[in-house]
């Protein structure tokens, strides 16, 4: 799991641990099941079962992979419509090709975060470039949908492209962990995703019996999603592993840990670390879009048969 890695993580600024601080109680850990997404890629849909109340702001995450692709077998998504949210792409292994009906487009890989704000509609296809089809390869990566309040549900579209180097990384005072900041504030520090919705996005690594504390805005929900590795979670130490979700309670610091034996193949505690203001208003989610009500999903998909929400370019990838 390379996504962005330093030689020497004391070198980095450190995490003021916050004192006397009230950490977050965790309120449930969830195990994600596993399913299918796009063309036939494999995912974990990580909110699965969990009460929309304690995901707000956000709608949907899937970890795509982890998965070593034997030459022939990547896949992606056709060309498909989204309104009324963003949509967060972080790769953390291998390379995802992107192109949108605004312009927008490139490669995410290794690190690189793709930040698409879908507001009042846009076309978009994510596919493995041909190399990786031809050879294969690892890929592993996140997709997430932020939601839009009502009054940014129509804003014009826009894409964010974030090179792996524009994040922020930071470590805690000991050096044992590295967080890599995508998005919000972090004590005092802010990564580089511009979002309409205050939320804050960490990926963060801790080592084999290493103790993250993080500080998090009190009105903020917090998330804490395991990509990989074991340790525990919360003042209580809830165990968690590989493809669970821990919702917390209030406070204003996160605490992990990291079980001080790993397995080989991931031999850290892999998080992505979660949290936003919630919007509090109604939503009405059905396929591609997200809207407050049945009407204006109604009215999405009849925009959207009538060439309103963008076109494939002519230049276009994959199949129209």
């Amino acid at each position: 799991m390379p996504a962005v890695t330093v030689p020497d993580t004391l070198a980095l600024p450190r995490i003021e641990t916050p004192g006397p601080a009230a950490l977050r109680p965790v309120k449930s850990v969830s195990d994600a099941p596993s399913g299918f997404e796009g063309e036939g890629f494999p995912v974990h849909r990580a909110f699965a079962g969990v009460p929309p109340a304690d995901l707000d702001p956000f709608i949907h995450m899937d970890q795509m992979g982890e998965v070593e692709y034997a030459p022939g077998q990547p896949k992606g998504t056709p060309w498909h419509p989204h309104r009324g949210f963003e949509t967060v792409t972080y790769m953390i292994d291998g390379t995802f090709q992107h192109q949108d009906s605004i312009g927008g487009g490139g490669l995410i890989t290794n690190g690189s975060t793709q930040w698409m704000t879908a507001g009042s509609g846009i076309l978009h296809i994510e596919r493995p470039p041909e190399q990786l089809i031809a050879s294969g390869g690892l890929f592993h990566g996140i997709q997430l949908w932020v939601n839009l309040p009502s009054a940014d549900k129509m804003i014009d579209p826009r894409y964010q492209d974030l090179e792996a180097g524009d994040v922020v990384l930071l470590t805690s005072p000991d050096g044992g962990a590295l967080a890599r900041v995508i998005a919000g504030d972090v004590a005092g520090h802010r990564g580089p995703g511009a979002t309409h919705t205050p939320i804050s996005l960490v990926h963060a690594t801790v080592q084999p019996g290493a103790e993250l504390v993080l500080p998090w805005p009190p009105e903020f929900n917090a998330l804490v999603y395991a990509l990989s590795g074991s340790g525990a979670v919360g003042p209580d130490a809830r165990p968690l592993h590989s493809g669970q979700l821990a919702v917390h309670g209030g406070g204003d610091a996160l605490v992990l840990r990291a079980d001080p034996v790993q397995e080989s193949r991931h031999p850290a505690l892999d998080v992505l670390v979660l949290g936003g203001r919630p919007i509090g208003e109604p939503v009405y989610a059905h396929g591609p879009f997200v809207m407050n009500t049945r009407a204006e999903i109604i009215q999405a998909f009849e925009d959207f048969e009538a060439g309103k929400l963008g076109s494939v370019p002519s230049d276009h990838i994959g199949n129209a």
